[in-house]
């Protein structure tokens, strides 16, 4: 049987060096592919994927979120696409859970191809559940620090504190109760530091804390307004209300 696989990231160039990669090998058919988390989420429920190359830095959902997300008795192999650091890697090896590690090479590719169909054929398949948990517990665990550089200087903010955030021009201003902080940073890559969980993006310029959030109201056409502890008031948008659903885990 063919393995049927499922390409993830959000960069176009990456989707096709992985799928120039693929098509050479006999046994692989490439089920589809994905440039965000959301879309990855959705296809692997719907194509049931053996084996997902996963990018894990997008922005919005990222490939640990996407992870959180799926059924569990329906996981299908992992082979990570990363350009996380060492550390990261240590614990993906200590849990042989398979990784390319950007830039990576073809044959790098096809030795974790090779680690794959040995992992699908063997007895190892079964217990992948409980390694990808374990990696999200070792990994993708709640950021408590954020370093924002501002003015000539770094300031460290604890997450914690953070109640949310408002794109401003080519800034981004980050809201920590009294203190405000503005940073020459872009909301995406404000986004990916920040990880999943804890914060979502509400609006194109908008992050919030979810803990912060004190009540949501309906507006005609499908937006929100979200009031915060402080009584601050933003717009939840209807394209982003999915992912404020998911972390809420209940409709709106």
């Amino acid at each position: 049987m063919p393995i049927r696989t499922l390409i993830v990231d959000d960069e176009p160039l990456a989707r096709r060096r992985l799928r120039a990669f693929l098509r050479p090998e006999p046994d692989i058919e490439i089920a589809g592919e994905c440039g965000n988390g959301e879309e990855a989420v959705a296809a692997i429920r719907k194509l049931r994927p053996d084996l997902v190359f996963l990018d894990i830095q997008m922005p919005g959902m990222d490939g640990f979120a996407v992870l959180a997300a799926l059924d569990a008795r329906h996981m299908p192999l992992i082979v990570f696409v990363t350009a996380h650091d060492q550390y990261a890697v240590q614990a993906f090896e200590q849990r042989a859970l398979d990784y390319l590690l950007k830039p990576f090479g073809k044959k790098r590719f096809q030795d974790a191809v090779s680690r794959a169909r040995e992992r699908l054929a063997g007895p190892e398949a079964g217990d992948f559940r409980e390694r990808v948990a374990g990696l999200l517990r070792a990994v993708a665990g709640p950021k408590t620090h954020l370093v924002v550089k501002t003015a000539g200087r770094a300031v460290l903010l604890q997450t914690a504190r953070i109640e949310w955030l408002e794109a401003e021009g080519d800034y981004v201003r980050i809201h920590a109760g009294r203190e405000v902080c503005l940073t020459l940073q872009t909301m995406n890559r404000i986004e990916t530091e920040l990880g999943s969980g804890r914060f979502v993006r509400i609006h194109r310029s908008t992050i919030v804390n979810v803990e912060c959030i004190k009540e949501i109201h309906p507006l005609p056409g499908g937006d929100h307004v979200i009031t915060l502890r402080d009584l601050t008031q933003v717009t939840l948008s209807r394209g982003y209300r999915d992912r404020l659903e998911h972390a809420l885990g209940q409709k709106l």
